[in-house]
């Protein structure tokens, strides 16, 4: 009975300490998510000042036709932004599983692919993919940034001393669904889509669009700034779905460790109550003796 009793009071204080643990994790992954969160709205806001932009300088020239030309990438980039942290459940997995599918659907390209995440690039691993560059993660919302503004920096020396049009760029995430749901996104970044070099049909003011800068300089300032805010999106936004993940796994555990604890503690009350009650029946029989 006092091994029963001990063996239960260990387990007891394990779950204890592991729901601490658990809760901890909780509220660190609800905590973390926020940032995250402000910085993917931020940007939205900036990529839409650059693509009014871009639909100004559309409108001042009628279209960009270098760009529209119909040429076969002779590169394709995968970037995809994984995890490098646990607790996540099969986060890498599922994007693993979305990037070989595509590389199969997709023509047969020399591909490089850019990961974000250790764990992410042991999980492409296992479907046959070696990632060229792994990049950590970003550790807070500033990092953000820094991690789109080297992403970039790497997407302009592979296409230097060409037309974009021969560099394709895939951005891989997971985001947001609808009704708390998550979704793997493949998002083509380059070659620009045709719709984006297209002159609209009607501009949403009185004023008609004009700039005054070198064209060019222009037009490859907008580009750059359209593919660093892309990046940074995909990169927030994939932050915020692995905390989002991690917050909901971790609520399952914290539930399941409760039952478990309250399982625990009845059986562990039960057993005291066997052991007082022998104790007591011990001295009454002894006193009767």
């Amino acid at each position: 009975m006092a091994q029963t009793l001990e063996h239960l009071s260990r387990k007891n204080d394990t779950l204890t300490s592991i729901r601490g643990i658990v809760h901890t994790m909780k509220t660190l992954s609800a905590i973390n998510a926020a940032p995250y969160e402000q910085a993917a709205q931020s940007i939205e806001l900036y990529h839409q000042t650059l693509l009014q932009g871009l639909a100004a300088f559309v409108h001042r020239t009628g279209g960009v036709s270098l760009l529209t030309e119909a040429i076969q990438p002779n590169l394709r980039l995968l970037v995809v932004f994984g995890s490098d942290h646990g607790l996540c459940g099969n986060y890498n997995e599922l994007l693993a599983d979305k990037v070989a599918e595509y590389t199969q659907a997709q023509p047969i390209l020399k591909q490089r692919i850019l990961c974000i995440g250790s764990r992410m690039a042991n999980a492409l691993l296992e479907q046959g993919l070696t990632s060229d560059v792994v990049l950590m993660p970003p550790a807070s919302a500033d990092g953000v940034g820094r991690l789109a503004g080297d992403i970039v920096m790497r997407i302009e020396r592979l296409g230097s001393g060409q037309s974009l049009a021969h560099l394709a760029v895939n951005l891989v995430f997971t985001q947001r669904a609808e009704h708390g749901y998550q979704e793997t996104v493949t998002r083509n970044l380059l070659p620009l889509d045709k719709a984006l070099l297209q002159p609209q049909q009607r501009w949403h003011s009185r004023s008609l669009p004009d700039y005054t800068m070198n064209a060019e300089a222009l037009l490859a300032s907008l580009i750059r700034n359209h593919v660093f805010a892309s990046v940074f999106r995909a990169s927030a936004e994939a932050m915020v779905t692995e905390n989002a993940t991690r917050l909901a796994l971790m609520q399952q555990a914290e539930q399941s460790v409760d039952e478990q604890l309250e399982a625990v503690q009845q059986e562990l009350s039960s057993v005291r109550q066997d052991e007082i009650t022998n104790e007591l029946m011990d001295i009454v029989i002894g006193h009767l003796a």
